[in-house]
């Protein structure tokens, strides 16, 4: 699990010492920074990019609601205070939690792991976005490019694979079908049979164990079945 880089604002010095001392028993949250004044929070966060932030809401010079306003960057937020009354408005904001003082170690993991979460949901939805659209393959003395949403299914000749799509003629290439599954995306492309990947977004129906895909019907092997109807029942 990632590693969140955080920093603590407080008017009081004894609750940054109480953070302080509970991000230390966690692995997962490295609190680089803390601040009495927002000013100082205000231009560590212009030159320094974060994670989170631990923030009082009850400060002399400004409330921790207008000053996580003011904040450019995206953080993820943990409201530190002894106000229940101001919980609505973290809800408004966002924040990850809303932590009353005093904190106990327990409510404080519980929040750190929301946070955690959160942030492993933000970084896969990243790397599904950045996704490769083709792939390259030599073939036939050429350098071929093959957008993956043309490729219908892949198939195995003995040390060769056959790419089938929709838009010209099959490509030849020398290769194994097993390392070439693993230059596809999986979230694009699935085996269903030692001798087939088919895309898995052009599957039209199953029935009788074979999978009938546009102009192909491919025999559904024993040994991919259980995980090809795990992720159509996903799909309900």
């Amino acid at each position: 699990m990632s590693t969140l880089k955080a920093i603590a604002l407080d008017d009081e010095p004894p609750a940054l010492k109480v953070l302080g001392s509970l991000c230390k028993r966690n692995s997962n949250i490295n609190l680089v920074q803390t601040f009495t004044k927002p000013s100082e929070a205000t231009s560590f966060l212009q030159n320094n990019a974060v994670d989170l932030i631990f923030l009082d809401i009850n400060m002399p010079t400004i409330s921790g609601i207008d000053f996580f306003k003011s904040i450019p960057q995206p953080i993820m937020l943990i409201f530190t205070t002894a106000f229940s009354e101001f919980a609505l408005e973290g809800f408004n904001l966002q924040a990850i939690d809303y932590l009353l003082k005093p904190i106990t170690p327990e409510r404080f993991e519980q929040a750190c792991q929301k946070a955690l979460l959160y942030h492993e949901k933000i970084l896969s939805t990243q790397e599904e976005e950045n996704i490769p659209e083709y792939i390259q393959i030599r073939a036939d003395y050429s350098l071929h490019q093959i957008a993956f949403e043309d490729i219908i299914l892949v198939e195995a000749l003995d040390d060769y694979v056959k790419i089938h799509c929709t838009t010209g003629k099959p490509i030849v290439a020398r290769m194994t079908l097993k390392n070439l599954q693993l230059k596809l995306p999986e979230k694009l492309f699935i085996r269903v049979h030692k001798s087939y990947i088919i895309s898995f977004n052009k599957i039209k129906a199953l029935r009788n164990k074979v999978v009938y895909l546009p102009n192909f019907e491919i025999p559904l092997g024993p040994t991919y079945e259980k995980v090809l109807l795990a992720r159509l029942k996903g799909l309900d």
